[in-house]
């Protein structure tokens, strides 16, 4: 594909230099010692110590190339530059071979260790004709300035290439990993959507049977039960308490319809038990400690109250493990004499004002279907937040709820209602900067 044809080329390219750069070490090493032995110099003394500098570059090219550690790389350039002051001792042929150094001083030091490298066996290049002829003339000078400049710029450009196209690489590879993100995120949203769309259907079919066909079933039952001591006629007596005995299996084959259709959640009738599930989920995948609290005069609730509050809890803990930046959440479910309190802080980021919060396409609904469902219920929805003070939601309904028409939500909270009960602490100043939105 494209990415890996971009990839590959410059995988090739950088192949096809380091081959490069490596024969071209050979060639001059080689021409240079042919060129101290024509000129003189002891033809023994100038193979060994091409010999030794070959050798050393070979040496650390092969271990550069397996290992890849820098700081071995500069030491082993450092070292190369002696082997090749010591063949400049032999002849100073040898001051071609510096145009590798500077090649490689390019490649291993920050531009300012380079600059210094550079310069130093420059000096070299130009003080060993001296030492050797007397004397240096003007042209080797500025060929040797020139090929210094050129060598230490052409490493240097080098290096920002391949920078570059590694910056690239990384950028389709960080693209590629969020389209992947967004894709699994998107099948995940679909099976949730999916899921809520069925555990709300469950929920209707199960409240309409309750409202109408079990109070039809129970009022055949208490009838039936009620005429058995009126009338006088036997036969009449026995059909009636017929009557009345199939109302009553009828009645509890009801009951079970109705626990089969509510929400897997509360198959234990445990409200409480699942809220504690929802917390150790929340622990295990964040670290946020999580602590309910009842009160032990909490009376058995109706079905719809049930849902409406555990559904309450998954979207503030959803909201909590996506933005607050917390590490504690505490729930907690009151009784108020008729109706039912449930309270859920944290000491996370917070937000600088709950009623103005911003939601965007994505997010931002969550607070709003509270404060929709607890409406539904006869309840209300109160928020309280402040910029580094945690986050808190205070859900109220009856414990025995009239349905209300659904009605669209004018703002984030409902006003009125108590204080959400307690605080966990204020979260750490340095978050101060985000605030915490509501999740979708």
């Amino acid at each position: 594909m494209r990415e890996g044809e971009t990839v590959g080329t410059r995988g090739w390219t950088e192949k096809t230099m380091e081959i490069g750069q490596h024969a071209m070490a050979l060639v001059l090493t080689v021409i240079s010692c042919i060129r101290a032995i024509g000129g003189g110099a002891a033809p023994l003394a100038a193979i060994a110590v091409s010999i030794v500098f070959l050798a050393w570059y070979g040496l650390g090219a092969i271990r550069a190339a397996r290992s890849g550690a820098i700081v071995l790389a500069k030491w082993w350039l450092l070292v190369l530059a002696a082997a090749w002051l010591c063949t400049l001792l032999v002849s100073a042929e040898f001051i071609w071979i510096a145009f590798v150094l500077w090649l490689l001083a390019g490649h291993l030091f920050s531009m300012r260790i380079a600059v210094v490298f550079t310069a130093l066996t420059y000096i070299a290049t130009v003080v060993a004709p001296l030492g050797h002829y007397g004397e240096v003339q003007t042209a080797s000078i500025i060929g040797s300035l020139i090929g210094a400049v050129f060598a230490l710029g052409l490493s240097r450009g080098y290096i920002e290439l391949l920078r570059e196209g590694r910056r690239r690489e990384e950028l389709l590879q960080s693209l590629e990993q969020a389209h992947q993100n967004l894709l699994d995120l998107q099948d995940e949203l679909a099976l949730t959507q999916r899921h809520a769309g069925e555990i709300q259907e469950r929920t209707r079919v199960s409240r309409d049977i309750h409202d109408t066909i079990a109070q039809e079933i129970s009022s055949i039952r208490l009838i039936a039960h009620a005429e058995v001591d009126r009338t006088t006629d036997e036969h009449a007596s026995q059909v009636l308490r017929q009557v009345e005995d199939l109302a009553a299996q009828s009645s509890r084959d009801v009951r079970r319809i109705i626990a089969a259709l509510a929400p897997a959640e509360l198959e234990d009738g445990a409200l409480t038990a699942a809220i504690r599930r929802l917390l150790t989920r929340l622990e295990e995948d964040t670290s946020i400690s999580g602590r309910v609290e009842v009160d032990e005069t909490l009376p058995s609730l109706p079905a719809e109250v049930e849902v409406a509050l555990l559904r309450t809890a998954q979207s503030a803990l959803a909201n909590v493990r996506q933005h607050s930046q917390a590490s504690r959440v505490m729930v907690s479910l009151m009784d108020l004499d008729g109706s039912i309190r449930m309270d859920i802080v944290d000491d996370g980021i917070g937000m600088a004002d709950a009623g103005a919060r911003q939601r965007d396409s994505e997010s931002g609904f969550g607070l709003d279907f509270i404060g929709s469902r607890m409406r539904e219920l006869g309840g209300e929805l109160v928020v309280e937040s402040t910029p580094g003070s945690g986050f808190a939601i205070s859900a109220t309904v009856p414990d025995n709820p009239t349905l209300r028409p659904r009605r669209e939500p004018t703002g984030g909270n409902t006003a009125g209602g108590d204080t959400p009960k307690g605080t966990l602490g204020e979260a750490d100043a340095s978050n101060g900067q985000d605030t915490q939105g509501d999740s979708a």
